[in-house]
């Protein structure tokens, strides 16, 4: 079986809070802030009524959890050459850990990547 798919990059669908998706490929050395320049940068014409000002208020949400703009994707270990699926929204500011409904939750390393919804 081939694929099309570099060992060394991944792919990502992007999703639009609207339903629109968009695939991306991007390395694992690339961060949250990376991937929202790269995207400002190349936006769909599919997605042109929903442009937005600055790539600064583009925030990726993986695995129900906001990506701080210096998390590598390297570092949520994705598997190469399969399709990650991400939220990306508009938003100014990230929520504060743990500001919604503060649950007794056990630390874990990722804790230190993510922002919980």
């Amino acid at each position: 079986m081939t694929s099309h798919h570099d060992p060394d990059t991944l792919n990502l669908r992007l999703i639009l809070v609207s339903g629109k998706t968009e695939e991306f490929t991007f390395s694992p050395s690339d961060s949250a802030a990376d991937i929202a320049k790269h995207v400002y940068e190349n936006w769909p014409m599919d997605w042109e009524d929903e442009q937005v000002s600055s790539p600064i208020i583009l925030r990726l949400i993986y695995q129900g959890r906001f990506l701080h703009g210096n998390v590598t994707l390297g570092a949520l270990k994705l598997p190469p050459g399969r399709t990650t699926v991400m939220h990306l929204v508009a938003r100014e500011t990230l929520p504060e850990p743990n500001s919604h409904g503060q649950r007794n939750r056990e630390k874990t390393t990722e804790s230190s990547c993510c922002l919980l919804l």
